[in-house]
């Protein structure tokens, strides 16, 4: 369905009974609703799943300025996307850029979130400095997108480090991941990368502690950069629990998708149990 936020038509994807407890799904960069199909049917019998296509991504529509992209602007989406869903809370997980969304919406709004789940993710950068050179890339980057055109970028983009372990996958899984990120809009990338990228957005480390509410931490354990941001995140959560899961690399709902979707059942059902 779409949904008209701040001007802006999102769509949104819809799993499970309305009356059940609300979840909603954020995808990573370059993704779209359709990365938690698999994740969507495994909670339909007992949530109400809201999957996203975030600001760039996917059917939602491309703003044509970065700045409407931005952290805040972006978090007030997600949350007046629940007001017209009527959802009053929810528990939230995103992966990467997306669990870097989900942190920002707890952060602003923790009365609207019963508990938070991050895939791989960040609470940002923790110095200017870093900022400075990630704001650097992140626009040289989206520059080589507008001017080579997006087959050129996903061709890079599936090969850089980060995404290493996908190369183990089966060939047709693969080849679904390839077609849906040919199927954004180069624009929307680049803005995304712009407007929405690590070195843009707030940095949360330093008001970790503030966040009083159940966080499930998930990493690969062949992703060592966001592992170690994990155990970081770990040791400044009031509430929070990190799940290392064994063979897998950045994206564990797409490497390991029976035991992600199996933790996540878990963990969400627990929380309503506590509730």
């Amino acid at each position: 369905m779409l949904i008209t936020v701040d001007g802006v038509l999102h769509n949104v994807e819809i799993y499970g009974k309305r009356s059940a407890p609300s979840v909603i799904l954020l995808h990573g960069f370059t993704g779209d609703h359709t990365t938690w199909k698999g994740l969507g049917q495994t909670l339909e019998d007992s949530f109400h799943v809201i999957a996203i296509d975030l600001l760039g991504h996917g059917k939602t529509v491309t703003p044509e300025f970065p700045e409407r992209y931005e952290m805040k602007r972006a978090a007030k989406d997600i949350i007046h996307i629940m007001d017209q869903l009527q959802i009053n809370s929810a528990h939230l997980l995103g992966y990467s850029m997306g669990g870097r969304l989900a942190l920002g919406v707890a952060m602003i709004f923790p009365e609207r979130i019963k508990s938070l789940l991050l895939e791989s993710s960040s609470p940002g950068l923790k110095t200017e400095k870093e900022k400075e050179v990630r704001i650097k890339s992140d626009e040289s980057l989206a520059a080589k997108i507008l001017d080579k055109g997006i087959e050129r970028f996903v061709n890079y983009w599936g090969n850089i480090p980060l995404f290493q372990t996908q190369k183990n996958l089966p060939v047709d899984v693969q080849n679904q991941i390839r077609a849906q990120r040919l199927k954004n809009d180069p624009i929307g990338l680049a803005n995304s990368l712009k407007g929405f990228g690590t070195g843009r957005q707030p940095s949360w480390w330093q008001r970790l502690n503030e966040l009083k509410l159940p966080v499930l931490l998930i990493c690969g354990e062949l992703d060592e950069k966001f592992c170690k941001i994990a155990q970081e995140m770990n040791q400044l959560l009031p509430e929070s629990t990190l799940m290392e899961i064994k063979k897998a690399g950045h994206a564990i709902h797409v490497e390991e998708p029976e035991i992600f979707d199996t933790i996540v059942k878990e963990f969400l059902m627990k929380q309503e149990q506590l509730s």
